[in-house]
C-alpha cells in the first residue's frame, strides 16, 4: 500500500515510495505526471482512469480498481481510493490517497477458483469416459446424458458426474468387462495381437 496526493492547479503528483515501486520504479527515479500514470494504466483501463481524473479534476472524489502495468511489463490489480486534498485555509487543491496492490489476493482467488474447475472437469471426463465405453456414444453425447441427468435431478453436473463416478467404482464391474479391459490393456499392438 502507498500514498499519493495530486494537485490539480500545476498538475502535480506525488508518489510515496511505495507507489513508485508499484509502478515498477525505484523511489525518486521518476517525477510521477499524468500522461506517465496514464501510460502505466492497463490499455482496457486508460478510458475510464481519464475519466476519473476529468473529475478529479472538476473537484470529484473516486475510489477505482484497474490494473497498472509495471515498468518491467508485469500487470498488477490495484485498488485506489481517495480524498480531498485541502491547503491551510481548507480550500480543495487535489486529492490524495492510497494506491492498493491486490493482485496477490485476485491471483490467490484466481488459482483456487482454476484449481475447483480442473478438478470439476477431471471428474465430468472421468464420467464421460465410462459413459461412452459403456454405452459406445461420442464424447459429446456422454455430456449429453450427464447434462440430462444433471437438469432432470436439478444438481449441479460436477456432482452428478462425481457420484456416478464413486458408484461404479464402488459396485466395480462385472468379472468379463474387467477380464476385457486386462486383455486390451496387456495386448502388445507391436506384434500384431
Amino acid at each position: 500500500m502507498g500514498r499519493f496526493q495530486y494537485f490539480v492547479a500545476d498538475q502535480r503528483w506525488v508518489w510515496s515510495d511505495e507507489v513508485a515501486r508499484m509502478h515498477g520504479y525505484k523511489p525518486g527515479q521518476v517525477e510521477p505526471t499524468t500522461e506517465l500514470l496514464l501510460s502505466h494504466k492497463h490499455p482496457d483501463d486508460r478510458a475510464e482512469v481519464a475519466e476519473i481524473l476529468r473529475r478529479v479534476t472538476a473537484g470529484g472524489l473516486f475510489s477505482s480498481r484497474h490494473r497498472i502495468i509495471d515498468a518491467a511489463g508485469n500487470t498488477r490489480w490495484v485498488v485506489v481510493v481517495s480524498d480531498h486534498l485541502t491547503d491551510d485555509t481548507g480550500r480543495t487543491v487535489g486529492t490524495q490517497g492510497y494506491y492498493i496492490d491486490v493482485s496477490a489476493g485476485l491471483q490467490a482467488d484466481l488459482t483456487k477458483a482454476m484449481a475447483t474447475v480442473v478438478e470439476s472437469r477431471e471428474i465430468i471426463d472421468q464420467a464421460k469416459g465410462a459413459l461412452m465405453v459403456a454405452y459406445g456414444v461420442s464424447a459429446e453425447q456422454a455430456f449429453g446424458i450427464l447434462t440430462w441427468r444433471s437438469q432432470a435431478t436439478q444438481r449441479k453436473l460436477k456432482d452428478v458426474a462425481a457420484d456416478f463416478v464413486n458408484r461404479l467404482m464402488q459396485e466395480g464391474l462385472s468379472a468379463d468387462s474387467v477380464a476385457t479391459i486386462d486383455r486390451l490393456l496387456l495386448r502388445d499392438d507391436a506384434a500384431g495381437d
